[in-house]
Parts: structure tokens; C-alpha cells; sequence
């Protein structure tokens, strides 16, 4: 089965090693890619995106978007994890290419509208170019073909405040309209993505089949994993992005549930993704008043993270 999917994203380490995926696996379709604030600023972000496309060869359309969150002051960008310039401030050639004259909600609507049924969105950055979408024109939710969020956390606890995973804490507001549009949507949180390591012999293997896209993952790597070594005591990273992708095409590796979500948008638990289970009553209904929605809870971690070191290497 083929997966035109559009991807936004904010390159970022794991992003990057998404990206490679998106651009060589043969069951993905990468349509083109939106990209954000987040892990970056927006324009590092879009330089990012268009230098990973070009390295491999394959460059796509890349239409530029969020600046900023939607109603509150950004965050700095964590610079202590991906680096200055996103990639482990590794040297970078330069980039030839250029982005969409369209913006990123623009490109979202017309490629979903000529393909209705077809095109996944697979969002893996904070989420304002989705409810950009959204506002931009609201039938998009019955013409999507599926929506995958890397983001949120039900029972892992968050990776930047208690409670909050990065990309719903950065656009808390913005992640509330997109995870209750009550289009058909998967969240993969870090109760997954922190299950799964791409390893120091993953990258070996990723670095020598990669050519010049596989030496910018592989430094970049190194910087990641300095970070993750610090943070979580492990010998590797997290793929995150990547196991968005992974659930896309290797749905059997996880095992997920169904409920209803919402995101706190303000308080000291800004950014925390909730939960209420399909069929469960509770004291009051508003916590079962937003459309279902899938969530993955537990995953093969080793599985897939050797799926993604298969699929570079």
C-alpha cells in the first residue's frame, strides 16, 4: 500500500532522520513538507528541510510556516539538544533550492483538496500549521485520509515540563483544535518513542548507506545522543519522528486505544495531553465531549527502531 503523505516539521536531529525515511522508503509517498518553529527557528527549520531533500537527492516542495505559537510567546528553541543550527552544529553545504511561494496552511488545503481520500498528514513539530489548515477551510477533516501527531503523553509523564511532551507544550492551543477536529487521527507519544533507541551500530550502518545525507545524520547523531546519554542514561537516541512514520506503514508493532482528547492550555499543566477513555464514564461529561481519536500506548521499540535502521540501511 502507497502513503502520499504531506510531513510538517521542525529538522531538528530526529526530524532529519524522519525525513531520510519519508524520502526513501518505498511505501511512502512524500508529497512535500511544511515546516514550523520548534526545535529551530522557522527559517533554520526551512533551509533544514530543503537540505535534507537536496542530499538525497529527492528534493520536494517545501512551504514554510509557523513563526511562533498562536497565542503566547515562543520558547526558546532548545538549542542543548539539536544544536544551533538544528543538526549538531555539524558544517552544512549550502542549499540551492527554495521554499513554496505558498504558505504552509495554503499548501496543506490545495494538496488534501486535489487528492480527497489519499493524502496523510504526518505532523511531528508543534501543530499551528495544522490549525492553520483548519481554519484556513475546515472540510479538509473529511478529506484527509489520516492524521498521525508525534506528540502528547498519557502515562509517560512529559520531557519538558512534568507533565508535557515539547511539541504540545510549544502550541498548546493550537494542539487542541488539531487533536479534537475530529478528523481520523493517531497520537504517537513518548509512552512510545521512548520505548524505541536507534543505537550507535544503527547509525554505522544508516552513515555508510546514506552517502552525504547519511553523513549529516550520523554528525548530528553524535550530538543527539551526547544529549540523550545525559538526559535518559541510554547508549543512542529516541527516533521520535520516525515512529510517526513507523505506525504509518508498521501499524502491528503497537498496540493503541481509543478515547477522547484534550490538551490543557493554561495553569502549571500547560501542554499535557489527556485521555478519557471510550466508554468510560466520568463525574462530569466534558471530559468525553471531543470527537475519538486512536493513541498508541505500547510498541515493539526494538522492532521498530531495526525497522528504521532496515529501511536507511
Amino acid at each position: 500500500m502507497k502513503y502520499p503523505i504531506i510531513f510538517d516539521t521542525d529538522p531538528g536531529v530526529d526530524d532529519a532522520q524522519a525525513i531520510a525515511i519519508a524520502l526513501r522508503h518505498p511505501d511512502i509517498d512524500l508529497l512535500g513538507m511544511t515546516t514550523t518553529f520548534g526545535n529551530v527557528d522557522i527559517d533554520t527549520a526551512t533551509h533544514n528541510a530543503l537540505l535534507l531533500g537536496e542530499l538525497a537527492g529527492q528534493p520536494v516542495p517545501v512551504a514554510q510556516g509557523s513563526a511562533c505559537p498562536m497565542v503566547k510567546p515562543r520558547h526558546p528553541a532548545p538549542k542543548h539538544i539539536h544544536g544551533d543550527n538544528g543538526l549538531g552544529n555539524i558544517p552544512l553545504p549550502p542549499v540551492t533550492g527554495h521554499a513554496e511561494s505558498r504558505n504552509a496552511a495554503q499548501f496543506i488545503v490545495d494538496t488534501v483538496r486535489a487528492r480527497p481520500g489519499e493524502v496523510s498528514l504526518v505532523a511531528v513539530g508543534p501543530l499551528g500549521n495544522l490549525a492553520a489548515a483548519l481554519q484556513l477551510a475546515p472540510e479538509i477533516v473529511t478529506l484527509v485520509r489520516q492524521v498521525v501527531v508525534m506528540g502528547g503523553s498519557i502515562r509517560e509523564g512529559g520531557n519538558v515540563t512534568p507533565v508535557a511532551e515539547a511539541n504540545i507544550f510549544n502550541d498548546a492551543h493550537a494542539a487542541q483544535k488539531v487533536l479534537t477536529a475530529g478528523w481520523p487521527l493517531t497520537l504517537v507519544g513518548l509512552d512510545v518513542t521512548h520505548r524505541c533507541i536507534l543505537t550507535p551500530e544503527h547509525m554505522s550502518r544508516i552513515e555508510a548507506a546514506q552517502g552525504n545525507l547519511g553523513r549529516v545524520l550520523a554528525g548530528s547523531y553524535d550530538f543527539y545522543r551526547a544529549f540523550y546519554r545525559d538526559a535518559l542514561g541510554i547508549d543512542g537516541c529516541c527516533p521520535h519522528d520516525s515512529v510517526a512514520l513507523a505506525w504509518l506503514v508498521r501499524p502491528e508493532l503497537f498496540k493503541t486505544t481509543r478515547g477522547h482528547l484534550s490538551v490543557v492550555t493554561e495553569g502549571a499543566a500547560e501542554g499535557q495531553t489527556i485521555l478519557a477513555a471510550e466508554g468510560r464514564q466520568f463525574i462530569e461529561p466534558r471530559w468525553s465531549g471531543t470527537p475519538l481519536a486512536q493513541v498508541c500506548l505500547e510498541v515493539d521499540g526494538a522492532a521498530v527502531s531495526q525497522w528504521i535502521a532496515d529501511t536507511l540501511g
